[in-house]
C-alpha cells in the first residue's frame, strides 16, 4: 500500500509536524515573519487571506480550510480581513491553549494557525525535492475532507483548557501534516522524486520488494517482472517518476535505513552491512561515505553528540 510505504518513509526520515503559533483577528490585518524553519505550514482555519513569500509571482489566495506549505522560503506575509482603515499588525500567539484563539467569534474573526515541519537532514533533502517552493492545498478538494477535520480538532485543543492539551496538539500536528501531504498528492502534479514514485500504481509491486527486502541483491529483471513491465519500460518509467534509476533508489533507501540505525541503535557496522545487503563492511562504509559524506562511525558519533541529552 502507498500509505504503508509513506508511513515507513516518514518514520525513517523522522518527519514531525509541530504547531508553533496562531491568532484570531477581525478587521483588516497583516502578519509578517521571517521563516526560521526549512519547511513551514500556514493553515487558514476561518476567513480569507493572501499569502506572499519569496519566489512567488503573485499572492496565493487562502480560503477557509486551505493550507500552504513553504519549502525553503526566507519570509512570509499574510494579509486578510475586511473593513476600513489601515491593517492591524498581528503577531501570532505561541502559547497553547490560547486565550486569543479561544475568544474568536465564529463568522466574524479570521483564524490562522502556523507550524513547522521538523526533519532530520535526510528528510529535509527528500521532502525538499518532493514538494514545490510553495504547495497550496485547497480545502475545496474532495481529498481534503480529513484535512478539514484535523484542523477542527487542532483548533479545539488549542483553544480549550483540557488536561493533556499539549500532548494532543503534538499528535494532531502530526496528523495534520500527513493529511496535508495526502491532499497535496491528490491535487497536484508532483515533481520527480520519492513522493511521486510512491504514488505510482504500476511501480508499487517493485517498490514493495525493495522496501520489504532491502538486503536482497535485486536485479532490474526481477523488479521489472514484479511490475509486469519490460526491463526497458520499467527503467524508463522509474527514472521519470523517481528522478533516479531503480538501483540508485534502492541504494539511497538502504542509506536512509542505515542512518536511522546509526542514530538510534547500537548495531555494529559489520552487522548493519549484512542486514542491508552489502558483501563486506568496507563495501558498505564506502557506499555510505559516498552518499552521506562521512563514514558510518563518524556519522554515528556526530549525530549522537548533537542529540539533546
Amino acid at each position: 500500500m502507498v500509505g504503508d510505504q509513506l508511513s515507513e518513509v516518514f518514520d525513517v526520515v523522522e518527519v514531525h509536524g509541530q504547531l508553533t503559533g496562531g491568532f484570531a483577528v477581525r478587521g483588516p490585518w497583516v502578519s509578517r515573519a521571517a521563516v526560521d524553519a526549512p519547511m513551514k505550514f500556514i493553515a487558514m482555519v476561518r476567513g480569507r487571506a493572501r499569502l506572499t513569500t519569496d519566489g512567488l509571482d503573485r499572492p496565493i489566495p487562502l480560503e477557509p480550510g486551505d493550507v500552504a506549505i513553504l519549502n525553503d522560503r526566507s519570509w512570509l506575509e499574510v494579509r486578510g480581513g475586511t473593513g476600513d482603515g489601515p491593517p492591524r499588525e498581528v503577531v501570532p500567539d505561541t502559547g497553547f491553549p490560547s486565550a486569543d484563539l479561544a475568544g474568536a467569534a465564529p463568522g466574524t474573526d479570521d483564524v490562522v494557525l502556523g507550524g513547522r515541519v521538523d526533519l532530520n537532514p535526510a528528510g529535509r533533502a527528500l521532502l525538499a525535492q518532493a514538494l514545490p517552493p510553495v504547495g497550496h492545498v485547497r480545502a475545496s478538494a474532495a481529498a481534503a475532507t480529513n484535512l478539514r477535520a484535523s484542523l477542527d480538532r487542532l483548533v479545539d485543543e488549542a483553544t480549550g483548557d483540557r488536561i493533556g492539551a499539549a500532548f494532543a496538539i503534538r499528535q494532531y500536528g502530526q496528523l495534520l501534516l500527513l493529511e496535508v501531504v495526502r491532499a497535496y498528492i491528490d491535487q497536484a502534479e508532483l515533481p520527480p522524486g520519492w513522493l511521486r514514485v510512491l504514488t505510482d500504481e504500476r511501480l508499487r509491486p517493485a517498490l514493495s520488494l525493495m522496501h520489504g527486502r532491502p538486503d536482497k541483491p535485486w536485479q532490474l529483471a526481477e523488479l521489472a517482472r514484479a511490475a509486469a513491465m519490460s526491463r526497458t519500460s520499467f527503467t524508463e518509467r522509474f527514472r521519470t517518476l523517481a528522478g533516479v534509476p531503480p538501483l540508485t533508489y534502492l541504494n539511497r533507501w538502504r542509506m536512509l535505513l542505515a542512518q536511522r540505525a546509526l542514530r538510534h541503535d547500537d548495531v555494529r557496522v559489520g552487522t548493519l552491512a549484512v542486514e542491508l545487503g552489502y558483501g563486506s563492511e568496507s563495501a558498505f562504509s564506502t557506499a555510505f561515505k559516498r552518499e552521506v559524506g562521512e563514514s558510518p562511525l563518524r556519522y554515528r558519533r556526530r549525530v549522537r553528540e548533537e542529540q539533546p541529552g
